[in-house]
């Protein structure tokens, strides 16, 4: 049996919430019945058995022929159920909605995509009234799938890139020819709106704060919710809005990617969508890289509209925030609630993504419990630790001046070592030496000469080897260690430069190397 990952693994929340903090069910399945707790219009009773033999039916007299296999395909995040479907001559993908309106945004949107040759799969045939249909079958390769298949470390592989970027180059034509589709098919909502984004934020406090046990107060926590949901309101929203851009739903054949899975958009803001891509929690972009995208995004959407860069970074970093706070209310309804462990995996990701933003951008407007929260969230030993998530850990080494102050963590942790160097031999007070520093040959040559320092430096690395082996445990992301002499020179900046050799030779992290009073 072939399985590929369909659909998203962040989207599907139920829409209504109770006052207890969990959101209302209503599909479950059991005994082979899919059965609906809460009916709608949308919402039919019928039984897979039954869907599975109107699919087939449909394929044979859509294509002819004799069916020669009719696998079950992967969806864990979606109460769709899916299948691939052959004969001979043709492969198709079958599906059942259980919601009539979900398929109606699904289908209606293909055809119009279609129609302008945007590379979306072609709808071959359906039955609106039995809740399927027949679409094009792109294959097994998701962008997640070929991203894993070529990364072999932390850094992004070149062709990984080329994928990235081609898909990148269709989101603006989504997002500004999109704005033509008949917007009376989106659902839940025609616009990502004041409902639509706070029910994104409860789902978020409900199904991940509550089950997770972040603290909070939630009086605090909702007045925020309402200045940040109105901020939110203010970015230029007359576009399409994607609502689930992300590496598994995206396929890749021949190279060239393939759309799927936008039922859920909706009229909304340009910088969700890719948000939404370069924050997707697996897929684990690093920063640099995530930046070379947003600019390549941001040249091709500037071919087709004008914008103003500044503007748009304004709301993108909080639009980031939203999407990844959505996605982590997905993880804890599908892993705390429905105990799915694969959704738990995520969490990491996602408590490093959040991480990311606190430490490199600035919140445009004042939400103070929302920053405690995610704070709360970056600094939890447990949130971190779920499955066989191994996040690169990065050390910031640092030299400095004691005359000039201590350097303050701007990461926000208030972990890691301050060394000082002062008690060693002190080349500065040769004047040959003066205006060297630590990084110059003769400088080296002098401290190699020095038993002194060599001990300092075995007990600095002994203490520095614990930490990096019980953050690297703990899936910690950042230490900060700095070495401190009088001029900030000769001493702290020869044992920065010590140490990183030392541990790049025995450990797998990123270092960053930075020297205060020297500049380089």
């Amino acid at each position: 049996m072939t399985a590929i990952q369909r659909g998203s693994d962040t989207e599907g929340q139920p829409n209504k919430i109770t006052r207890n903090g969990l959101f209302k069910k209503y599909i479950s399945q059991a005994g082979g019945r899919v059965k609906i707790m809460q009916t709608k219009k949308s919402e039919v009773l019928i039984q897979p058995s039954a869907a599975e033999k109107n699919l087939g039916a449909l394929f044979e007299k859509t294509f002819g022929g004799k069916i020669e296999s009719f696998n079950s395909l992967k969806g864990d995040g979606s109460s769709r159920i899916i299948f691939r479907i052959k004969n001979s001559d043709k492969s198709a993908i079958g599906v059942f909605g259980p919601d009539k309106l979900e398929n109606a945004a699904f289908l209606e949107f293909s055809r119009h995509f279609k129609e302008m040759n945007f590379p979306v799969p072609e709808i071959y045939a359906e039955d609106r009234a039995k809740n399927i249909y027949l679409e094009e079958d792109f294959g097994d390769i998701t962008l997640f799938n070929h991203l894993n298949s070529v990364r072999t470390s932390y850094d992004f592989p070149q062709n990984a890139v080329k994928a990235y970027c081609k898909a990148i180059e269709w989101l603006p034509k989504f997002q500004t020819e999109g704005k033509k589709l008949n917007y009376k098919y989106c659902y839940p909502r025609r616009s990502f709106d004041k409902q639509s984004i706070m029910w994104d934020l409860n789902y978020f406090k409900y199904y991940f704060l509550r089950l997770s046990g972040t603290e909070f107060n939630e009086q605090k926590l909702e007045n925020d919710f309402e200045i940040f949901s109105d901020f939110l309101l203010k970015a230029e929203s007359d576009f399409f809005l994607y609502r689930d851009f992300q590496s598994r739903n995206i396929m890749l054949k021949g190279g060239k990617p393939f759309f799927i899975d936008y039922q859920g958009g909706r009229k909304g803001a340009l910088q969700y969508d890719i948000a939404s891509l370069l924050y997707d929690g697996k897929a684990d972009i690093p920063p640099d890289s995530r930046k070379e995208f947003l600019n390549h995004y941001l040249d091709a959407l500037g071919s087709i509209v004008k914008i103003d860069k500044t503007e748009f970074i304004r709301y993108y970093n909080p639009f980031a925030y939203i999407r990844i706070m959505q996605a982590m209310g997905a993880y804890g309804l599908r892993g705390f609630y429905e105990k799915k462990t694969l959704f738990l995996q995520s969490i990491p990701y996602a408590v490093r993504n959040i991480e990311y933003l606190l430490h490199n951008t600035e919140m445009p407007v004042k939400v103070p419990e929302l920053m405690k929260v995610f704070k709360r969230i970056a600094v939890s030993s447990y949130l971190r630790q779920f499955g066989d998530t191994h996040l690169r850990l990065t050390i910031r080494l640092q030299s400095f001046s004691f005359r000039n102050g201590v350097p303050s963590d701007e990461k926000g942790h208030g972990g890691g070592y301050i060394f000082d160097c002062r008690a060693l031999p002190n080349p500065g007070r040769v004047k040959k030496y003066a205006r060297m520093t630590g990084k110059d040959a003769e400088i080296i040559k002098f401290f190699e000469s020095e038993s002194a320092i060599e001990k300092f430096i075995d007990n600095a690395c002994a203490l520095i080897r614990q930490s990096i082996e019980n953050y690297q445990k703990r899936n910690f992301t950042d230490l900060m260690v700095s070495f401190g002499c009088t001029g900030g020179r000769h001493r702290s900046v020869y044992c920065c430069e010590r140490v990183k050799k030392i541990i790049e030779s025995e450990y797998k992290v990123k270092i960053e190397i930075s020297h205060r009073e020297i500049r380089i």
